[in-house]
């Protein structure tokens, strides 16, 4: 098959399995979702999903939630912060750079407070009922609610990468632990 033709795979496509992609997908979930929903996203069948995502959940690296109607699978998200933190404390940056992020993270976070007299992103979205928007406003407000919850856990992360610096530097580097 030539890659210009129609129903030619995608580089992606041929070089991934269906467990690689449940993996992928599993370990992104940002909340949590049913095998059907992982299985759809990951484009692979049920059974095998659900073999995957067992194993996932043996291997602690997700976990299964069966107290609703459907049983829900999400990943550790204490792993995923750990995770992140060291992505982040590897990634080059310094911990003067990464202070300044944080900063600029608060700042717009005092912002939105300030603009909105409103302490939260709920609160945000509350005011939605408070009084006639137009709907431009009405999809900026969401927005910001979004963006704003996403700075609350990138604000927490960023903070404990600063607070835990020299702890989450790479074993391989044990002089750069007292920079």
């Amino acid at each position: 098959m030539f890659e210009d033709e129609p129903n030619s795979k995608s580089l992606v496509d041929r070089h991934t399995t269906g467990e690689d992609r449940v993996q992928s997908v599993a370990r992104q979930l940002s909340e949590p979702r049913t095998a059907n929903w992982i299985a759809s996203e990951a484009d692979w069948s049920h059974e095998p999903t659900k073999r995957v995502l067992q194993r996932l959940v043996d291997d602690g690296i997700l976990h299964r939630d069966e107290s609703s109607t459907h049983t829900t699978y999400y990943p550790d998200y204490r792993r995923q912060a750990i995770q992140e933190a060291m992505r982040l404390r590897d990634s080059g940056h310094t911990v003067e750079e990464l202070t300044d992020r944080l900063a600029e993270m608060t700042a717009q976070v005092w912002d939105w407070e300030d603009e909105f007299d409103v302490e939260s992103p709920n609160q945000l979205r509350g005011t939605l009922a408070d009084e006639p928007l137009d709907s431009d406003e009405e999809d900026r407000r969401r927005e910001i609610a979004r963006e704003w919850e996403h700075l609350q856990r990138r604000i927490k992360t960023v903070g404990f990468v600063i607070r835990e610096w020299d702890f989450l530097v790479l074993m391989t580097e044990p002089d750069e632990a007292s920079s």
